[in-house]
């Protein structure tokens, strides 16, 4: 793709707002929303291409296996191309698996579509991230990225109660070629509007990017937050993003509509705590509260949540749900203390670095918690009993127990 021009105005101030976060906003935006539809088509594709619980959490999760086998060489092209560039040509992916999805009628069709949408989609949040480096001052890292989450936030809230509507009046398929006609429209903006950070030091050889990662993968301090990372936002995208809405309708029991505006308060939880969580950690700072303090203790808060949904203590009540949804992203501030960590050209790598543990933990998590759910039989209404979430769901909090004890108490390493 040619290099775009330097805009003749300065990128500075609320300018950059429009021109830098909003585009990779939209991006975010939409890939959350792919991310998060099973949850309220599950119905659909389980009636039409007769699949079982096991099946829907592979084909969800392969969405997130294509997303993380690409993080690492995603990281090299966002240091090596900017950000503008990759993720313009990555959606054209997403937009051709939509398709792909739209026309599926075999369990191995969708999860090719599944499959090319999470590569479409891979470089959503990593090449905003990358964007927030290059254009604006390391203090604001927390609360920028905090944007960008609330954004994939409100992706998450249209994969609710707004898509339940939409589903009255036109076929899921049509959503998803719908879908993919919007995901060409922002890749077109992106590609468009989003200037070209001039470097000041041409980019390295391409086998020196690659022997830079071994900076990464060797420093302690990565392998310190990674697993909690990864631990952490894996139960929250597979639990958000799939299992939370088979867990309303068979433990709460809840009707379609009432899981569905569930759904929708959880998401906007999500996008409103991804903001909060960025500006109160910035905040915080000032007063030398660092963010693996507030990382730490967010965490805590977070797993909490979890056991109380996981015992089913009052299991009719939102609050449980509102808290998880707070709290879900918090977990992205190291982010920012990672990037921070590490020279400024290795950025993509290191933020890519900790998604390819993060997403490979999504897929094993969404697809492993369907995987426990199926040992148990359904009942004569087509649900699962409440016994087979307490263990899928208890041994998900078990794994973020264990890698926090890992975070707060590192052993002696190199």
């Amino acid at each position: 793709m040619p290099t775009k021009k330097k805009s003749s105005k300065p990128a500075t101030g609320l300018r950059l707002i429009f021109i830098v976060l909003c585009p990779f906003a939209l991006g975010y935006f939409l890939s959350y929303l792919y991310r998060s539809t099973n949850a309220i088509i599950a119905p659909q594709l389980i009636s039409e291409i007769g699949i079982d619980a096991s099946d829907l959490g592979l084909l969800t999760a392969m969405y997130f296996l294509t997303f993380s086998l690409f993080q690492l060489p995603l990281g090299i092209l966002l240091d090596r191309y900017g950000p503008r560039r990759v993720q313009s040509f990555l959606l054209i992916f997403a937009a051709v698996g939509a398709v792909l999805f739209a026309q599926g009628e075999t369990i191995e069709g969708l999860a090719i579509g599944r499959g090319l949408i999470g590569l479409g989609v891979a470089g959503c949040l990593m090449a905003s991230l990358k964007a927030s480096t290059l254009w604006f001052n390391e203090k604001y890292w927390p609360t920028i990225n905090g944007a960008f989450l609330a954004a994939g936030g409100l992706g998450a809230v249209a994969a609710t109660t707004p898509l339940e509507l939409a589903l009255a009046y036109v076929d899921w398929r049509v959503i998803f070629l719908g879908l993919a006609i919007l995901t060409l429209i922002v890749a077109l903006l992106i590609f468009i509007i989003v200037p070209e950070k001039k470097k000041s030091n041409p980019s390295p050889a391409l086998i020196k990017q690659i022997m830079e990662l071994g900076i990464i993968y060797k420093s302690a301090e990565f392998w310190r937050c990674a697993p909690l990372i990864a631990a952490s936002l894996g139960t929250n995208m597979a639990i958000q993003g799939l299992w939370a809405g088979p867990w309303l309708k068979d433990v709460a029991g809840f009707e379609r509509d009432l899981v569905a505006n569930y759904l929708l308060i959880l998401a906007i939880a999500l996008s409103v705590g991804s903001l909060m969580t960025g500006i109160l950690a910035s905040w915080l700072e000032r007063f030398n509260f660092s963010l693996l303090k507030f990382f730490a203790l967010s965490t805590v808060l977070f797993i909490s949540f979890q056991v109380f949904i996981t015992l089913e203590i009052m299991p009719t009540t939102i609050w449980s749900w509102v808290g998880f949804g707070l709290l879900a992203n918090a977990a992205m501030v190291v982010y920012a203390h990672l990037t921070r960590h590490f020279n400024p050209d290795l950025s993509g790598r290191v933020i890519t670095g900790v998604n390819v543990f993060v997403f490979g933990s999504v897929f094993l998590i969404q697809y492993l918690i369907g995987e426990i759910i199926n040992l148990f039989p359904m009942n004569e209404h087509g649900e699962y009993p409440s016994d087979s979430y307490f263990t899928a769901f208890g041994i998900v909090i078990l794994v973020q127990s264990i890698a926090f004890i890992w975070f707060i108490l590192p052993p002696k390493r190199t």
